[in-house]
């Protein structure tokens, strides 16, 4: 997937050795093939519904530590396929940490869940980790359920008053709405875009003023690794459930975001509300991310204009056909860079 991929560079760029596990690529084109990642990584395609597949490419790949991202990740698709998505972000969530128990080398993992997870009451105020967890859609309650299976097995198998025996720190981490270069995903807002202005096509967008937790695709990656490192370095400590949303200042409507990515386009694009009679979605959601803050010291890079440059930038790259892999590796070099907003 999308995340998955930037995931695979970054990680790539910094020398790791990465086994990555999952479905072929959901889109064409994809991210995943557009910067020939399978050249940097060892994959295996499989399902992680496949409970023994997933165990044997666990054991065989001997991992430290462990990020969990596959999953059904679409709200619109949960409405039209709810059994698969609890298959894939419950069920696949058991399987996951069931392997993991069968891994010995296995130290830290990281469950990457979302934002959505928490009991939606539309407050204007951000939802920190000990909020009530709940999810109106299949895909917002499956992840809730993915949270409260990595609890269970936290206390049942990964307990960290027993640290000293198995030796693994089980931490989940919720993320907001992720945007940047690269997404092909269907039902998204940014990719939705991106594909009309490539047609010259009017965007069309339903919800012009929701409200969303926009951040560039690297801030919540840089977020997980660093929960990782903490996690294989000091263990029970950061054994929990961790937010990683963007500051106040970037909570920006739907329209928007579509008002700013036209501007920058430019071209003559255009975009229309269209009304019509569509599954619920929240309108407001926010986190509230002081505990990354104060005990990981994580805090947000980029803000939303320099995001959506990041964007503009990616798609000139990808319609002059220009090497993708390379234009994503210097945007992780930009985006590391000190005071870099």
């Amino acid at each position: 997937g999308f995340k998955g991929s930037w995931l695979c560079l970054w990680l790539s760029q910094m020398g790791a050795k990465v086994t990555g596990y999952a479905l072929a690529p959901p889109t064409n084109p994809s991210l995943y093939e557009l910067c020939n990642v399978s050249e940097l990584i060892h994959s295996v395609i499989a399902d992680i519904r496949n409970r023994a597949e997933l165990t044997e490419a666990m054991r065989t790949a001997s991992p430290e530590i462990v990020i969990h991202m596959a999953a059904q990740p679409l709200v619109l698709d949960s409405y039209k396929n709810p059994v698969e998505t609890y298959e894939v972000n419950v069920m696949g969530t058991v399987n996951l940490l069931e392997a993991v128990r069968q891994c010995k080398t296995v130290r830290a993992v990281i469950n990457v869940t979302t934002d959505k997870c928490y009991e939606n009451k539309e407050s204007p105020q951000g939802y920190r980790e000990d909020a009530m967890l709940g999810g109106y859609d299949p895909y917002s309650n499956s992840k809730a359920c993915s949270e409260l299976v990595t609890a269970a097995f936290r206390s049942s198998f990964f307990n960290p008053n027993d640290y000293n025996n198995h030796g693994v720190a089980l931490a989940s981490a919720r993320a907001g709405n992720v945007i940047g270069g690269g997404d092909f995903g269907t039902n998204r807002l940014i990719p939705d875009c991106i594909k009309a202005l490539l047609k010259n096509e009017t965007i069309k967008i339903r919800n012009p003023n929701a409200i969303r937790p926009w951040q560039y695709v690297l801030e919540p990656l840089c977020g997980y690794l660093l929960l990782a490192e903490k996690c294989f370095e000091e263990g029970v400590r950061f054994a929990e459930a961790w937010n990683f949303g963007p500051d106040e200042n970037n909570g920006k409507t739907v329209e928007w975001i579509v008002q700013t990515l036209c501007q920058k386009w430019g071209h003559h694009a255009s975009y229309e509300i269209v009304k019509g009679d569509y599954p619920h979605e929240a309108r407001t959601l926010k986190l509230d991310c002081s505990k990354a803050k104060s005990k990981l010291g994580w805090y947000p890079q980029w803000n939303l204009e320099k995001t959506i440059d990041s964007i503009m930038e990616w798609s000139e790259a990808y319609i002059e056909k220009r090497n993708l892999q390379e234009v994503c590796l210097k945007q992780i070099e930009e985006f590391l860079l000190p005071n870099a907003k």
